[in-house]
């Protein structure tokens, strides 16, 4: 599995979950090491991975296990290539089904392999809650929470085009900046208040925000599904939310943010007329709560990500130049002026 880096270090730890799964997860091995291309490895990076200095480890349902840490000299925006042997059939993953990365699967412990050449392949990640890198006391995180367009759904695969990793080049090229990494928790499909492609933000705060090491500030773009999902084709009327509904729950995520000494800045809802979960009273929701957003003063700092996108001749509907098939996501265009209209300054050091 790959993972891009934001920020880089000499030493990195792996975190492999098994959150989701319904037996112990049995890791038999693991490994870490620099990606050359496609599959292959730079072969003296490679290194095995030990859990309690043991090269192997057991995770519980529902557990999270970090390994310790490993020497590696990992570069800022490079690719890490993580590699685990699962040898017992795991009945249910934990999985992050847009990982936008080629994942390269074959039978039997390839751990230690310098590439695999005929691997079955997907754009998933099995079992990879994140990479961290070791950096310096004063250096920190920003973590980017929400559904599929913070995920970067439709995005060109390997080429990291989400609008967070666009904003993780735009920190790393600002010497202000260049001490802030960019931790991805975007998960398509997912919303607010009820459970549907993972668990509900206000479920998963602590786990994929809070408990994050040094996180400084965390930017929400989240609710779209909220308002939508209810009209789509076997959506239940039962999900529908109000704007008031959603404006408690982002306050819920702002106050818990702030108890943790976190930041937060929100982002406006793009638009999404024309999209296959659009309505009528859906818009004039989106609008109240991007109201909100603008006006409310509840964030410490605010992005208007819904007028870098919205098209000039009618604002219900995404830029054309910036609509990549669904009227909703974003193409690789569309999620750059997302990150270019985050104000770096902002983040930048007093």
């Amino acid at each position: 599995m790959i993972a891009h880096t934001s920020i880089g270090g000499r030493r990195l730890r792996v975190q492999l979950s098994n959150a989701y799964g319904t037996e112990p997860l049995v890791v038999g091995a693991a490994h870490v090491a620099l990606r050359d291309k496609e599959s292959a490895i730079m072969p003296a990076s490679d290194r095995a991975l030990k859990f309690g200095g043991e090269p192997s480890c057991t995770i519980p349902p529902g557990a999270l296990m970090l390994s310790d840490p490993a020497d590696l000299d990992v570069p800022k925006l490079g690719d890490v290539v993580v590699s685990v042997y699962v040898p017992n059939e795991a009945k249910q993953l934990t999985m992050h089904s847009v990982g936008l990365h080629t994942t390269y699967i074959v039978e039997g412990d390839a751990t230690g392999h310098t590439s695999l050449p005929d691997a079955t392949t997907s754009q998933s990640w099995y079992w990879l809650a994140q990479v961290e890198v070791l950096a310096p006391t004063g250096d920190g995180a920003i973590v980017a929470f929400g559904d599929s367009i913070t995920d970067g759904a439709t995005s060109t695969p390997d080429t990291d085009r989400s609008w967070p990793s666009f904003l993780a080049a735009r920190l790393q090229a600002n010497r202000r900046t260049a001490n802030l990494a960019v931790v991805n928790e975007g998960i398509s499909g997912n919303r607010i208040l009820h459970d549907l492609i993972g668990t509900n933000a206000l479920a998963r705060f602590d786990r994929d925000v809070l408990s994050q090491p040094a996180v400084k500030w965390v930017i929400i773009l989240e609710g779209i599904n909220d308002i939508g999902f209810p009209f789509r084709a076997g959506g239940s009327s039962a999900d529908a939310v109000s704007a008031d509904d959603l404006i408690a729950g982002l306050r819920q995520l702002i106050e818990r943010a702030h108890e943790h000494g976190i930041k937060v800045m929100g982002c406006t809802l793009t638009p999404f007329e024309g999209a296959a979960y659009y309505s009528e009273s859906g818009e004039t929701e989106r609008q109240a709560v991007n109201h909100w957003i603008l006006t409310g003063g509840a964030f410490d700092a605010v992005t208007d990500f819904d007028a870098v996108t919205r098209d000039s001749a009618n604002a219900k509907q995404i830029r054309p130049d910036f609509n990549i098939r669904d009227h909703l996501h974003p193409n690789d265009a569309g999620y750059k002026a997302m990150a270019d209209a985050i104000d770096l300054a902002v983040f930048e050091k007093k």
